[in-house]
């Protein structure tokens, strides 16, 4: 894939960025209890997350694909997420100890991607991981959404969702380690 440096403001790192920036909006929306607040702050989610899936593919549709994108995209993804774990704890819409496992889980594959990209080991996205952010970002916008609109107990389907994200979330985690010590030159694993 061609990695074009010189277009870093390119349409796949302006949604990155705008990503990033609806993150004080979700987490100022979750100050205010009350079924509007819920609702804006659900469609702000929901708009925040769809970006994650168009930026990349108009990076790769496009060619677009730079090192700022490559950095920024995961942790834009990162910031939103664990932004809105948080803000849900006091609420009451999400169980501390998952957040907890959700957020340690990203922390510790950032710093494994780190130590990888300086031993020259290339760990990519697998299926765990694409299935991760889906379900994370569907379970967070329903807990978000949390009152119910048309008969839909949006908190119950969140929960239910958010324990397929954990699920896919370990699996995930397990995976870029499982990868990351089979390439490593020092592992103890075969």
């Amino acid at each position: 894939m061609h990695l074009a440096d010189n277009n870093n403001w390119g349409t796949p790192n302006i949604l990155t960025g705008a990503r990033i920036a609806a993150v004080p909006v979700v987490m100022l929306l979750l100050c205010f209890p009350g079924r509007w607040a819920s609702f804006f702050g659900g469609l702000c989610f929901l708009l925040a997350g769809a970006t994650d899936f168009l930026d990349g593919f108009l990076a790769r549709r496009q060619r677009l694909v730079s090192r700022l994108g490559k950095f920024m995209d995961p942790l834009a993804d990162k910031l939103l997420v664990s932004a809105a774990l948080i803000m849900l704890i006091p609420l009451g819409r999400v169980p501390a100890w998952m957040a907890f496992i959700i957020v340690g889980r990203e922390l510790a594959v950032t710093g494994l991607r780190g130590l990888a990209a300086a031993e020259g080991i290339i760990l990519a996205p697998d299926r765990w991981g694409k299935a991760k952010t889906l379900l994370q970002m569907a379970a967070l916008t329903a807990l978000i959404l949390h009152y119910p609109y048309d008969g839909i107990d949006f908190h119950g389907l969140g929960i239910w969702l958010l324990w397929l994200a954990l699920i896919a979330t370990v699996a995930s985690g397990v995976s870029y380690f499982r990868a990351f010590f089979r390439q490593y030159p020092e592992s103890p694993l075969p």
